[in-house]
C-alpha cells in the first residue's frame, strides 16, 4: 500500500472516462493508466522491439561503455556545497550506485585527491529497506548545518519521502521530522520547527498537484496538529514557506505560486501575514544588508522590463518602500543572476547567450563600483558558494570545447585560482565552435551555437544534430558534453544548439515573445535554424536530425509534424504531446501559464494548431520517430509519448519507443541508466543521419 499515495494522481480516475464519445474519439486512452497491466504489456512489447534493433547495431556496445566510463569517471569534478566549514558532495559511480553523500574540509578539497568522510550510503539504505531509493536533496538548518531534511524518491519521481537527518551522528533522528510519500514543500522555520505543505487530504492539493496548504509543524507533535498559516486556491500551482536569514535577521516568508509565473509573497510579521506589494510576475533575487533586490518580468512604476530593483526590506513591509534602480539590461544583454558576498553583489549577465561576471562593489556616495571578474566570455559561468560572512567565492567556467573548471576567485584582488577542473575525454583542437543567426519568419534573428570539425566540407552531408527546448525562459548555453564529443563529434556529427524564443536568452521578452497564442513563433524560429544550416550546406534535411526533452519533446513533436520534409531524425524525450488534455494530467495545469488552457475554446483554437498528437496525419512521410519517456516520471505524464506511438502505429507508421520503468522525468535512475538511454539516443543518429 505504500506506493498508493503517489499513483493515485497518477491513475485515469473514472471521471476522467465520463464518455463513450471521448474514448471514440480517443481510443488510446487507456494508456493514460501508468500501471495498468494492458498499458505495461504494451510498453514492454515496445521496449522488447526497439531495444532489440538498437541494441543489435554495431556500434551500440562501444557507444555505451564510452558513455557509462564518462559518467563513473573519478577524476570528474566532485562538486560541493560549503556548510559550517565543510564542503558537500554527492557522487555516484561504479562502486556507488545510487550514490554517496559526503564531506570534506576546504583544505582536503583543494587537494588532487581529497579524503572525504561518508555521511550517508544510498547504496547501503536502499539494501536495508528494500527500496529503490534516489537521492532527491538534503535540506539542512542554517547556521550549524547538522539537522537536514533529507528527501528520498522511489525510482526518481518527484513525490518523495522526507525524513530528518543528523550529520553528525550520521542516523536519522528518532522521532524527529518525516513525511510520506507525497509531492511535498518543506523547509526550516527554526531549529524546531518547519514550514510544512503535503497531502492533508481533501482540498489541501492544487489542480497542479502540488501543496496548497502551509503549515507551522513544531517538533515532538503530531502532524495533524500543525497550525495552518496559508491556504491558496485550488487553481494556485502551489504554495510554502521559507526563511531568508540576512546576516543575524531572519525573515519568515510564505509564497503563493498563483500560476506558473505570478506569485504573491508574504511576510510573517508579528505572527501576522502581510503581503509585500511588488508586481506578481517579479522574481525575489534576495536579502542583502536589509535590501530586497527584486527582478521585473514586465515594466513597472517608470522601471523597465527585466530591471533589477532594491529597497530597504522593513519599507517594504511597512508599504513605504522606495525602489532603486540596480541594473537595466540592454538590447544584447540579460541579467542572469545575482549573489551576496560581504562586501559586495556578484552579477552573472548574458551578452547574446555568452556569459559575463561583474562584482558590483558600494561606495560611499552610494554608488557602484562596477569590475568585470576575469573570464573568458565565450561560454557559461556559474557562481556558488558564496557567503555573507566571506568576499571569496567559487566559479565553474565551460564551453563546448573546454571541460569544466572550478575556481577559486579571491574576494580582495578578484585573482583566479583553479581547483578542479575535468578530464579531457575527447580532442577538442580538431573542432571549433561558431555562433551563427537565422532569421525567423517574422524578421528577427534567432542565434543558434554550431560545434564541428575544423575540416568540415560544406556538401550538406555532414550528419547533424539540433537540439532546443525554447520555453519556461529556460537559456540554453554553451557547455561541454564528453559522451558528445566522444560518441558525435569523433564520428563526423555536427552538434547545433539553438536559443529560439521561449527560452530566456533575452530575458523575459525572449519568453513572453512565444507563450500561448505565440507559442508558433518558438516553432519558426527552430525550423529558420534548421533551414539555415541546410541553405550553409552544412547539412541537408536527409542527415538532420532533431531533439528534445520535456518541453523540447513537444517542440520537435511540432517540429516533425508541421514540417516532416525537414528532418530525418527525431529524438522526443519525456514529451509533451497530447495538448488537448496536458492541464488534466499530472502537474500539466501548472503549465496553462505558459501553454493556455485547452478547455477554453479560444485558447484551444491556437493550441490545436500545433499540439503534436492531433496533428497527424495520414499517408505523410514522416521520419522514423525515437520517443523515449519513464514510467516513473510523475511530471510529464508517460502518456503523452505512448499515446503518440500508438496512433503512428495504427497509421502505420515506424517509430521506436523506449520506457525506462523507473527514472523519473529525468529519465534514468542511476549512470548506468542514464549511459543506455542516451548510447541508444546516438546509435539511432548513426543510423538514421550517416
Amino acid at each position: 500500500m505504500k506506493r498508493k499515495n503517489i499513483l493515485r494522481s497518477a491513475l485515469i480516475t473514472s471521471s476522467l472516462l465520463t464518455t463513450n464519445a471521448f474514448a471514440n474519439e480517443d481510443p488510446f486512452l487507456w494508456l493514460e493508466e501508468v500501471e495498468g497491466k494492458q498499458a505495461l504489456n504494451w510498453v514492454k512489447k515496445q521496449n522488447d522491439q526497439s531495444l532489440s534493433h538498437l541494441k543489435s547495431q554495431p556500434s551500440y556496445q562501444a557507444t555505451f561503455g564510452n558513455t557509462l566510463a564518462i559518467l563513473n569517471d573519478k577524476e570528474r569534478i566532485p562538486y560541493a556545497a560549503e556548510r559550517a566549514g565543510y564542503y558537500y558532495n554527492f557522487w555516484r559511480d561504479e562502486t556507488h550506485v545510487r550514490g554517496v553523500y559526503r564531506r570534506t574540509t576546504l583544505a582536503e578539497y583543494k587537494k588532487d585527491s581529497p579524503k572525504w568522510e561518508t555521511v550517508l550510503d544510498l547504496d547501503k539504505l536502499a539494501e536495508q529497506e528494500n527500496e529503490n531509493w534516489v537521492y532527491k536533496g538534503m535540506r539542512c538548518h542554517y547556521p550549524k548545518y547538522q539537522r537536514c531534511l533529507l528527501s528520498l524518491s522511489r525510482g526518481g519521481a518527484d513525490a518523495t519521502v522526507v525524513r530528518e537527518f543528523d550529520i553528525a551522528t550520521k542516523s536519522f533522528v528518532k522521532n524527529g521530522f518525516s513525511l510520506p510519500e507525497a509531492k511535498s514543500s518543506i523547509s526550516w522555520y527554526d531549529k524546531d520547527t518547519v514550514f510544512v505543505g503535503t497531502d492533508f487530504g481533501e482540498d489541501s492539493i492544487t489542480d497542479s498537484g502540488y501543496p496548497g496548504v502551509v503549515k507551522l509543524w513544531k517538533r515532538g507533535t503530531d502532524l495533524a496538529s500543525a497550525k495552518t498559516l496559508f491556504t491558496a486556491k485550488k487553481a494556485s500551482v502551489s504554495a510554502g514557506g521559507y526563511t531568508a536569514h540576512d546576516g543575524d535577521t531572519t525573515h519568515h516568508l510564505i509564497y503563493d505560486s498563483t500560476s506558473f509565473y505570478t506569485r504573491d509573497i508574504y511576510i510573517l510579521a508579528q505572527e501576522k501575514l502581510v503581503k509585500l506589494n511588488v508586481p506578481s510576475d517579479a522574481s525575489l533575487l534576495g536579502l542583502n544588508n536589509n535590501k530586497v533586490f527584486v527582478q521585473l518580468k514586465s515594466a513597472w512604476n517608470n522601471f523597465t522590463q527585466a530591471e533589477v530593483i532594491y529597497t530597504d526590506i522593513n519599507a517594504l513591509i511597512a508599504d513605504k518602500a522606495s525602489f532603486s534602480s540596480f541594473i537595466k539590461p540592454t538590447e544584447h544583454i540579460s541579467i542572469e543572476s545575482l549573489n551576496f558576498t560581504k562586501s559586495a553583489i556578484l552579477v552573472t549577465v548574458m551578452e547574446d547567450v555568452k556569459n559575463k561576471l561583474y562584482r558590483y562593489t558600494p561606495t560611499k556616495n552610494a554608488q557602484w563600483k562596477i569590475e568585470q571578474v576575469g573570464f573568458p566570455t565565450t561560454g557559461s559561468i556559474s557562481v556558488f558558494n558564496t557567503d555573507p560572512d566571506r568576499d571569496d567565492f567559487f566559479v565553474n567556467y565551460t564551453d563546448f570545447l573546454t571541460p569544466s573548471s572550478l575556481y577559486l576567485v579571491n574576494g580582495n584582488n578578484l585573482s583566479l585560482t583553479v581547483l578542479k577542473s575535468a578530464k579531457s575525454h575527447f580532442d577538442a583542437s580538431k573542432y571549433e565552435s561558431k555562433q551563427f543567426f537565422a532569421t525567423s519568419k517574422d524578421g528577427t534573428k534567432i542565434p543558434y551555437f554550431i560545434v564541428h570539425s575544423k575540416d568540415l566540407k560544406l556538401d550538406g552531408k555532414n550528419p547533424t544534430l539540433l537540439y532546443g527546448y525554447g520555453g519556461f525562459e529556460v537559456s540554453m548555453q554553451p557547455y561541454y558534453s564528453a559522451s558528445l564529443g566522444k560518441n558525435w563529434l569523433a564520428n563526423g556529427g555536427v552538434y547545433v544548439l539553438s536559443n529560439i524564443r521561449g527560452g530566456g536568452e533575452y530575458g523575459p521578452r525572449w519568453h513572453q515573445a512565444a507563450q500561448k497564442e505565440n507559442r508558433h513563433k518558438a516553432f519558426e524560429d527552430f525550423e529558420a535554424i534548421a533551414e539555415d544550416l541546410i541553405s550553409r550546406k552544412i547539412t541537408s534535411s536527409k542527415h538532420l536530425g532533431i531533439q528534445g526533452g520535456s518541453n523540447g519533446g513537444l517542440l520537435v513533436g511540432a517540429a516533425f509534424t508541421r514540417r516532416p520534409d525537414l528532418y530525418n531524425a527525431v529524438i522526443c524525450q519525456v514529451p509533451l504531446l497530447d495538448m488537448k488534455r496536458f492541464n488534466k494530467l499530472l502537474a500539466g495545469a501548472s503549465w496553462m501559464g505558459e501553454y493556455g488552457n485547452p478547455d477554453v475554446a479560444s485558447e484551444w483554437d491556437y493550441i490545436k494548431k500545433y499540439s503534436p498528437y492531433h496533428n497527424l496525419k495520414k499517408d505523410t512521410e514522416y521520419p522514423k520517430v525515437f520517443f523515449t519517456t519513464s514510467t516513473r516520471d510523475d511530471r510529464v505524464h508517460p502518456a503523452h509519448a505512448r499515446k503518440m506511438v500508438a496512433k503512428m502505429q495504427d497509421m502505420g507508421y515506424e517509430v521506436l519507443y523506449f520506457e525506462n520503468t523507473e527514472g523519473g522525468h529525468a529519465g534514468a535512475a542511476n549512470n548506468e541508466q542514464s549511459a543506455m538511454v542516451s548510447s541508444l539516443s546516438y546509435v539511432y543518429l548513426m543510423e538514421r543521419l550517416k
